[in-house]
């Protein structure tokens, strides 16, 4: 991929992540300002943090993809590794909150969003069609 278009290439990529990440972090910045800590005002503390840990991933996301990547990849597939992300970072703080969360649970779930991003990459891999890549 030529240096030069990289950053044009995922512009949509990085507004959806700024975006996330300023909704994400100002609204949990609300929140502890300004919200009783009650079960609702908790899932919206998830659902904000599942934004601002995405949008703060994305970058980095990006940066290892084009460095440690073998071939290429969309943006959909950027933003679905950095919502990953963000589904782990959140539920380390659920486990955290109940005080279940041990070292070996979170290595667990490491490896375990790990192997589901593993396979879903296999099943992409897998419905590849030559014709489609020749315009057949």
């Amino acid at each position: 991929m030529d240096r030069d278009t990289f950053p044009e290439r995922f512009m949509g990529v990085y507004i959806a992540a700024g975006t996330l990440f300023i909704l994400g972090w100002g609204g949990i910045i609300v929140l502890l300002l300004y919200a009783v800590p009650t079960v609702d005002a908790r899932w919206v503390f998830f659902l904000l943090g599942m934004a601002g840990l995405t949008g703060t991933a994305v970058p980095f996301v990006v940066f290892l993809s084009h460095r440690f990547g073998r071939r290429t990849v969309s943006g959909r597939v950027l933003m679905r590794r950095a919502i990953w992300v963000g589904a782990f970072g959140v539920t380390l703080a659920w486990l955290q909150l109940g005080r279940t969360l041990t070292w070996s649970i979170g290595l667990l779930l490491a490896a375990l969003f790990v192997a589901i991003e593993w396979f879903v990459e296999l099943r992409t891999r897998s419905l590849w069609d030559p014709n489609a890549s020749h315009g057949k």
